[in-house]
Parts: structure tokens; sequence; C-alpha cells
């Protein structure tokens, strides 16, 4: 697909990390920009800088585990803007939960796939019906993780298992619209290959009343600061990659058609081959006892 001015862009997860770097990036190459989040004031700050910077913007704060929501996002954005070509389904959150799998409160799994796998059916359905009909070339980019997209992290795993579900359903929507003929491409974006300075980490902040938590944690909630001193202390350094990085990687995927959209990475690579190896030797999942053994 190619990127022309005048061309719209939806992003949800958008006034922050990689939404707003994704917005940003799709910004400069003259699209109009739609920007959809649960923040207000962050959503309205980032709105505000984009256009400031010659952008064409329309901001709407959105709940993507509500479908109404997401279909009124959908509404303002072909009100608009008359179409759209690129639509990322970005928002997502960490659970917060603790201890072991059986241990896991159920409104830590209700809520992380409200958003995280719910957040994206709510936006294929809302928005690829209506790209489809319009006939012109178009993309949707759904974020996954290497937690889960490739193979789960079990100390987060509600996160993890989200994300697994987010490249199914993305592998799926590809088929589908091949067969359908389509002009809409789908992509699974794996941010990375590093860690990413964004608010996940502190996701519990926009934490509904209706998957409260039903009693308290045991230790307190851990910030991305407070890791990477925890792992210095360890003698542990940090590597981050840039979410302008993970943007400018999105923008060439599009262009390019690529459905996966994985940074070169041979840590990603090792586990990709364990896993497979696995599967293919019907052996035990041996690419996890690092973490069996904590």
């Amino acid at each position: 697909m190619r990127l022309e001015p005048g061309q719209t862009a939806v992003v949800t997860g958008a006034a922050s990390g990689i939404g707003l770097a994704m917005a940003r990036r799709f910004a400069a190459e003259g699209l109009n920009v739609v920007l959809g989040d649960v923040e207000e004031a962050a959503l309205r700050k980032a709105a505000d800088e984009l256009a400031e910077d010659g952008a064409r913007v329309l901001a709407r704060t959105v709940d993507v585990s509500d479908r109404e929501s997401v279909l009124a996002l959908a509404d303002a954005a072909y009100d608009a803007f008359g179409a759209v070509h690129v639509l990322c389904n970005n928002a997502g959150v960490g659970s917060g939960a603790e201890g072991r799998m059986w241990e896991h409160e159920p409104n830590d799994w209700k809520w992380a796939f409200s958003v995280n796998v719910w957040g994206v059916f709510h936006g294929i359905q809302a928005f690829v019906p209506r790209m489809i009909a319009g006939g012109a070339p178009g993309h949707v980019v759904n974020t996954s993780s290497g937690d889960g997209g490739i193979a789960p992290l079990p100390t987060a795993s509600v996160y993890a298992v989200t994300k697994a579900a987010v490249v199914t359903m993305t592998e799926s929507l590809y088929a589908h619209l091949k067969a359908e003929g389509a002009a809409v491409g789908a992509s699974v974006l794996f941010p990375g290959p590093h860690m990413l300075r964004t608010g996940l980490w502190e996701s519990h902040r926009n934490r509904p009343e209706r998957y409260a938590k039903q009693r308290p944690r045991r230790t307190p909630y851990r910030s991305l600061d407070q890791y990477e001193a925890a792992m210095k202390q360890a003698g542990h350094e940090v590597n981050f990659t840039p979410v302008e990085e993970v943007a400018e990687h999105v923008v060439d995927g599009i262009r390019a058609g690529r459905f996966w959209m994985l940074p070169p990475s041979e840590h990603s690579d090792r586990q990709i081959r364990a896993r497979s190896q696995s599967m293919l030797d019907r052996a035990d999942p041996a690419y996890l006892e690092s973490f069996i053994l904590d």
C-alpha cells in the first residue's frame, strides 16, 4: 500500500507511547490522523501537539472494550474525513495479576481480555467493512507482543494469553480479507526488539471500576523506572527500543505489505525456533525452563 497525503489513519491507544509515535509518523506522511484513547487529558495534549505541527487531527475519547464507543469513533472518523485507509488497533493494558495462574482474580483476566482482545475485534468490526466498501487500498495493524505472540512470559501470563489471541485473530483476518479479494491488508505488530518506555507499566491508572480488584495487591505496582533500577542493581543492563523506531517499522511494513511486523532479533528468532521445534518433536516446552525454575 502506498501512503499518501490526504489519506486517513486511525490509531487507538494514541495518547502516548507506541500509539502516539505511530500517529506522529503518519502525520509526517501527510495523513489525517484520528486519535482514540481512554485518557482524555493526555489525548487532548497529544492532539494539540500534532495540530501545532500542521497535522489534520481528530481526537475522540474511546473505551475500546465498549463496542458502541468504537463504533462511535468510526462514525466520527468517517464524518470528519470521508474514509479510513489505515487502522491501528493498538490500545492495550497489563492485567496487574499476581502469583500463580490459579491465584489470579477473574477480573484481571476480564479486564485484559476486554481491552487487548475485544478491543481489537471491536476495531475490526467497526472499521473493516467500511474500508472494504470504500474500495481504496487500506491496511489494518494489530499490536501484539513477543510475550505471548511468540512465546509466553509465564510471570505475565494473562497479558501473554491476550497477545497470543491477537496473533491468531490477525491471521484469521488476513485469510478473510484474501478470500474477499479486498484491497485491505493486515499485519501483526511485535514492538521491539527491546523493551519500550510506554505507559503499559502503569495500566492500573485506567482500570475501570467494573473490573476492579476484589482484594488488595500483595505487593505494590512497580513502575518501569523501579524495574530498570532493580535490574541495574542486579547487574543487568536493560535495553530499550525507541517508540519512534517502532512507528518507522510500521510505516515500512505497510508499504511492503508485510504481515509479520517483527523486527530482526536473535532473541526472538531463538524463541521461535525453540517453540517450533518443541511442537515438531512433540516435546515438553524446554524454552520455558528458565521461568519454571523461578
